[in-house]
């Protein structure tokens, strides 16, 4: 996967862009606020994912303009494709000249894997987080997972709607019934997928967060269930009474976790802002081998402020030793990339290339 061409027009702050002949190492610099995540951000929702600034389709607009419109022009399986997005209130999308019926069509055509600052909190945030995380990473290569995902959520919010009124009406047991079998059937559809993710991503933490850590530190990872026993829905069945007083399901994958170790170590009590940070750009980067494994080729990599908190040794991992791999870092210090070997720099100054 290459990207080989990207232009937009009137997204964010970006009023008029175009970049082409790209490298394999892209660093994007200025100072903040000046556009370079927006960058990034366009070239992420041709995955056909949402933004992982969490914004709405609406906000995309440059202010005052009526749509927004982004062009890419990328390599996947050695056949050049032209992507193309138009924004209004909502995403519309082509792909080779055809329009497509939904933007998340494009998931499994142009692959990326992103890091943002934000990412450190999969490791020292909540539980959240760390689902998402995962659920997105499976999501680009298993496009079916996001309606199974969708699916599983619509009967725990079915199942919350009820719980409530439980108390008062005991006949409402037949229709629990029937929702916490779906959500038992759903939740151990998700397990499976969750857990034979993270076993793929145990297979390449050795090299690589011993690559980033100079071989200082050992990270493992670990799926912990939010319940015990194998039928979930014996499990909803015995927690309505509690559940019904707070109104939620409380066990389930929407409860589930990921713990990560450093050296036996949780990393979330304990870890230092460097070492989550390094541990996130460690999932991220098992998250591109996967995606190899499972498409035959690297998805693009996208790194959004990745260098601060860490220290010369590991951003000069970052710049020169990640190899095979198309990336895009963005950078507000000069210093940071002082130690880069090769690769293309593009300043951005007000929303355009100077």
């Amino acid at each position: 996967m290459r990207i080989l061409s990207f232009s937009c027009r009137n997204f964010r702050n970006l009023e008029e862009l175009s970049v082409s002949d790209f490298d394999e190492m892209n660093v994007i610099c200025g100072e903040n606020a000046q556009g370079k995540t927006n960058m990034l951000e366009g070239l992420w929702l041709f995955t056909g994912m949402k933004s992982f600034r969490g914004a709405k389709d609406s906000e995309y607009v440059f202010f005052g303009r009526e749509k927004s419109d982004l062009k890419l022009s990328f390599v996947s399986g050695g056949i050049k494709n032209d992507a193309g997005l138009e924004i209004t209130a909502r995403r519309q999308a082509a792909l080779n000249g055809k329009k497509l019926k939904a933007v998340s069509e494009l998931a499994g055509k142009f692959n990326a894997a992103v890091f943002s600052p934000s990412d450190s909190e999969i490791v020292g945030g909540g539980p959240s987080l760390r689902r998402k995380f995962i659920d997105s990473a499976i999501g680009q290569i298993y496009p079916a997972y996001i309606s199974l995902i969708k699916n599983y959520t619509r009967a725990v919010t079915q199942r919350n709607s009820i719980i409530k009124d439980y108390k008062n009406d005991g006949s409402l047991s037949v229709m629990l019934d029937v929702f916490e079998n779906e959500i038992a059937s759903g939740a151990q559809k998700i397990i499976k997928f969750r857990r034979r993710y993270i076993e793929k991503i145990k297979n390449f933490l050795p090299d690589i967060y011993g690559g980033i850590s100079s071989g200082k530190e050992r990270l493992d990872a670990e799926y912990i269930l939010s319940y015990e026993g194998d039928n979930l829905a014996d499990v909803l069945k015995q927690t309505r009474i509690r559940d019904m007083y707070t109104g939620s399901t409380s066990a389930g994958p929407h409860r589930d976790d990921i713990e990560f170790k450093i050296n036996g170590i949780p990393a979330r009590s304990f870890g230092s802002q460097g070492q989550k940070r390094s541990v996130a750009l460690a999932l991220k980067l098992c998250e591109a081998e996967i995606i190899k494994n499972v498409s035959g080729e690297y998805p693009v990599f996208l790194l959004d402020d990745v260098m601060s908190e860490l220290d010369p040794e590991r951003q000069s991992y970052i710049l020169n030793h990640i190899k095979g791999i198309q990336a895009f870092i963005t950078c507000c210090d000069p210093s940071n990339i002082q130690n880069l070997k090769q690769g293309k720099i593009i300043n951005i100054k007000n929303g355009q290339v100077v």
